[in-house]
């Protein structure tokens, strides 16, 4: 399974011919949806759903997601599929369970919105926007490392909660040039504590999962 960068927040995996992808956001390239034949969406919030992207989509795309995004694609010509906390389902060759609720607390005006992590293949977790511990191990992590709602301890306690064997940096996009470089050197600190493979893949980047 071939696991790709997009901008942000926005991930692609491929495997046996077929494409998932993940929070294709406004954020992210283009390009990212070319030839997917399922989508993964955590939340509502725009840097990882784009709905005059997915307007344009091909009409057989599915798209699996929390209710509020359902409610906001309910005009968008795709086959919408509603999942929760708990659920299990096989998409274009995937494995998929769903774990988590709730985006993280954000700024105080704005309300707490539904979040759906996804766990894929039993190798590969995206918490979207929340730092979930879904009751199973987890090798590979993609984990969130600059948002308004996060600081770096947290950060650093989610993996360190975690322990993945892998872990890659995701929701990256608002660090400019030398926030990139600190954040390379904070995920290089802790790949050594933990000894794993903890790091940042650059936007077009790809690194092959077991």
């Amino acid at each position: 399974m071939r696991l790709i960068k997009y901008g942000h927040a926005c991930w692609r995996l491929e495997k046996d011919g077929k494409v998932l992808v993940i929070d294709p956001g406004i954020f992210s390239e283009v390009e990212a949806l070319d030839g997917a034949d399922a989508v993964l969406i955590t939340h509502q919030h725009a840097d990882h759903l784009d709905p005059d992207r997915l307007r344009s989509a091909p009409a057989d795309l599915e798209v699996w997601t929390c209710e509020a995004v359902a409610q906001e694609l309910a005009e968008v010509p795709v086959k919408v599929r509603t999942v929760r906390h708990g659920d299990a389902f096989e998409v274009a060759g995937f494995g998929v369970r769903t774990f988590g609720e709730w985006h993280a607390d954000n700024h105080p005006d704005m309300p707490v919105v539904e979040n759906v992590g996804f766990m894929i293949d039993e190798e590969l977790f995206y918490p979207g926007d929340a730092l979930t511990v879904p009751e199973v191990e987890v090798p590979t992590l993609l984990v969130p490392t600059t948002a308004p709602w996060l600081r770096l301890p947290a950060m650093v306690e989610y993996l360190r909660t975690i322990r993945p064997a892998r872990a890659y940096s995701t929701h990256d996009a608002l660090y400019s040039e030398v926030g990139l470089g600190l954040l390379d050197t904070w995920l290089k600190l802790e790949a050594d504590k933990q000894g794993a493979d903890i790091r940042r893949i650059p936007v077009g980047g790809s690194v092959d999962l077991p």
